[in-house]
């Protein structure tokens, strides 16, 4: 017997193809039309329901490129189950560049949005309608905002085994444990008990090659785990644990003025450390930034110009087992830019 159909609007996906639907959202104010192009992978054989979205702030652009490169995968074609791609959901704030909607409201603090609310909510209602009620499982990526960058890292509820499961799957050297915010996608999706993870990893507004490597790797295991994807004939390098996080802090900077940081991502460092200096550019003095606490670098602030109180480095909190999460980053990282050059 045959699988049944896949449908979405009023398009009906057979069973062993592929397709893109338009989902119509509001006009911009110039009158111009906007779709929300979705990307549906149905499979011969029954299995899970998995939906990766990217872009749910405009200008986290690395999970667009993670998807057009799951898409091309050869291995795709056999799919068991079905694959739900968004590479773009916010598609009013990648147009203007922007992490927010126009009317600068947080999508990912909008779920599971209304019909009649907000833009932010109305899109919000589309996509919980249209795509997360029909999932069994699902994958968020996101980068870091505000001129900061994140170490690969999965974001996720490990007090569900079955979320937990998927966590560990994804490769990374670094999971933490995070709560679900009123309003995330990651809520609404635990309410209908979908197990779900948040991939963070580079900058907004830049590609960055390793955490798109990584986050393309970390999706094709998770599809495996999901047996929606045959495990590979040639051995692969067994897969190091992963690291749970169960606690992160903010280091601040303790004064104005130009930032002159030390301590790249994935450094080990120790509270009290020196990891960087501001420097008065009036008075040329230098005032040190000092660790907030023990810990792994997931996070950091590029942009130079900082004001007291800004947020610069965030560091999760791993117990005793520090030296041996930087070394399994460093080997991570390594493995993710082997012939990058080439």
């Amino acid at each position: 017997m045959s699988r049944e159909d896949f449908t979405i609007l009023s398009s009906q996906v057979a069973a062993g193809s592929r397709a893109v639907v338009d989902i119509p959202m509001p006009k911009l104010s110039s009158h111009t039309k906007v779709d929300m192009p979705v990307h549906i992978v149905h499979g011969k054989k029954d299995g899970p329901v998995l939906f990766i979205s990217a872009a749910i702030h405009g200008d986290e652009l690395n999970g667009i490129e993670i998807i057009r490169r799951v898409l091309a995968m050869k291995a795709v074609a056999n799919l068991r189950g079905t694959l739900i791609a968004v590479p773009v959901v916010n598609v009013y704030g990648l147009i203007h560049g922007s992490r927010y909607l126009p009317d600068r409201r947080d999508l990912n603090r909008s779920f599971p949005g209304s019909k009649a609310g907000s833009l932010a909510a109305r899109l919000a209602n589309v996509f919980m309608n249209e795509i997360v009620r029909k999932c069994t499982h699902g994958i968020d990526l996101h980068t870091g905002s505000n001129h900061r960058t994140n170490l690969p890292q999965i974001r996720a509820n490990l007090d569900d085994p079955q979320t937990s499961r998927l966590a560990h799957s994804f490769g990374v050297p670094v999971i933490i444990n995070a709560t679900l915010r009123d309003g995330s996608l990651r809520a609404a999706a635990g309410e209908l008990g979908i197990p779900m993870l948040l991939y963070e990893a580079g900058e907004a507004m830049r590609f960055d090659e390793v955490s798109i490597r990584a986050g393309v790797a970390g999706i094709t295991s998770v599809m495996r785990a999901l047996d929606m994807l045959r495990a590979t004939r040639t051995a692969s390098p067994k897969q190091s644990q992963p690291f749970v996080a169960r606690s992160t802090g903010w280091t601040r900077s303790p004064e104005s003025g130009m930032l002159r940081l030390h301590a790249g991502l994935g450094a080990q460092v120790k509270q009290g450390e020196v990891l960087g200096f501001v420097d008065d550019p009036n008075l040329g003095v230098l005032c040190p930034v000092h660790a907030a606490n023990n810990g792994v670098v997931i996070g950091r602030l590029e942009l130079p110009i900082v004001h007291e109180g800004d947020a610069v480095y965030h560091i999760a909190r791993f117990g005793d087992d520090i030296s041996d999460v930087a070394d399994s980053v460093e080997s991570f990282h390594s493995d993710h830019t082997e012939d990058l050059e080439s």
